[in-house]
């Protein structure tokens, strides 16, 4: 399997014996570049005869299915051409293209990141909002309880199995809580290499809705699932280390280095460009409300949660800067490699940061995309975009995505018929 757009698992499967000897498995190169709703860009940058890739496999990531009924493996598998070239449309390859540039410069990216989500009832019916699950009181959560460890062992089953699957998967994980919102909770990886730690995050979000199924729960990974209830993001802790792994971030004298600066500069300037990457749906923009620790803006600032870029209270050999535009619904491949590529950026052209916040970040006003449109329309006419994730990408990524807004805009919805049909 492989990682989409989306950062949905895509694949097929195939007898083990097969995959032991090392048999040729293919793909249509489209389905990288699947929208969310199963259509297809007519974008002329998809060839029309529609060819295949071959998926070659990381056999690091051979892992048992934990949730299989039967024995089962999975890996993880890189999209290339037939020619040997990577495929320029699947993410995985996106990242590792952004990572040789570090490598080039004897430099090595670290990353963690914290990624939220809710565990909700079955929804059989879409047009119905979003509920808590049954818990082992005999009712559903109410109220907010951030850091509940009562709450937290609401749903022991269910975490049990999943702490089990991740085990299996080779799934590092921190930190686990409950968030402030109802059935809300929050688990940080561990850091490491950027293409593992993605891959992690990739497997922790689709064993999470598998072993969520199992429960009898949805576990969803939307911006915004709940009207009321805070968003869920993915927050993204990112350093550096040279080739003799100490952390460029820091002088010898344990002070922040000139690179440091340059990175968030490089942040700063060309994350609203590919915005889209962080928040790629609609519903992404619903997240960003002021006061909800959600960011507007991408100010900076030392152990600031108001801000868009979060400098944590660290020692020299630990000091990151923590990126906290995307979202849970957001790919971690993508996010990783455009966060990476944008912060080289501002080191390789010397790029200069604004003076770091103190105080409220909302109080700076709301300079982040406020909705699709305008973050699909900026990325489309940007030129750094294409020049820090490859211009073949970003023609495929922006006519996806027009391709779902438009899907969008054919539905009608609650509120429509709720005011317009007795007022309009």
């Amino acid at each position: 399997m492989f990682a989409d757009i989306s950062g949905y698992p895509r694949g097929k499967l195939m007898p083990a014996g097969s995959f032991a000897a090392e048999a040729e498995l293919r793909i249509a190169e489209a389905i990288t570049m699947q929208a969310i709703t199963g259509e297809y860009s007519y974008d002329p940058i998809f060839p029309d005869a529609d060819p295949d890739v071959r998926m070659v496999p990381d056999y690091s990531t051979v892992r048992l299915v934990p949730w299989s009924g039967v024995p089962r493996a999975m890996a993880i598998h890189d999209c290339m051409q037939l020619n040997g070239d990577p495929c320029g449309f699947a993410p995985r390859v996106i990242l590792k293209q952004v990572l040789e540039r570090y490598k080039a410069k004897g430099l090595t990216p670290v990353v963690a990141p914290e990624i939220e989500f809710y565990l909700t009832a079955p929804n059989i019916d879409p047009n119905l909002a979003l509920e808590s699950p049954m818990a082992r009181g005999g009712r559903p959560e109410s109220g907010q309880s951030a850091y509940s460890m009562n709450m937290l062992n609401e749903l022991a089953p269910f975490w049990d199995e999943f702490r089990a699957a991740l085990d299996t998967l080779g799934v590092v994980t921190d930190t686990w809580i409950h968030e402030s919102g109802q059935s809300q909770y929050e688990i940080n990886l561990m850091h490491g290499d950027p293409v593992e730690v993605a891959d992690q995050a990739f497997l922790f979000k689709y064993a999470a809705k598998e072993i969520a199924i199992k429960h009898g729960m949805n576990a969803v990974f939307m911006a915004k699932p709940i009207s009321g209830q805070p968003g869920n993001s993915m927050h993204v802790h990112q350093s550096i280390v040279d080739a003799e792994g100490k952390n460029i971030f820091s002088n010898a004298d344990g002070t922040e280095s000139l690179r440091f600066r340059q990175f968030i500069g490089g942040l700063q300037t060309y994350i609203p460009d590919m915005m889209l990457i962080y928040a790629p749906f609609i519903n992404s923009y619903r997240r960003f409300v002021e006061g909800s620790q959600a960011p507007v803006n991408l100010q900076w600032g030392i152990d600031n949660r108001t801000a868009g870029l979060r400098i944590p209270i660290s020692g020299p050999a630990a000091r990151r800067v923590e990126n906290r535009i995307a979202g849970a619904d957001a790919n971690p491949y993508l996010v990783i490699a455009a966060s990476l590529a944008a912060g080289l950026a501002g080191i390789e052209e010397g790029l200069t940061p604004s003076e770091p916040i103190v105080g409220n970040g909302y109080d700076h006003g709301h300079d982040l995309a406020r909705g699709f449109q305008a973050s699909h329309a900026q990325m489309v006419n940007s030129t750094s975009s294409r020049r820090l994730l490859g211009d073949d990408f970003v023609t495929g990524f922006v006519s996806v995505k027009g391709l779902e807004y438009q899907h969008f805009q054919n539905e009608i919805s609650a509120w429509e018929r709720r005011y317009l049909v007795p007022q309009a």
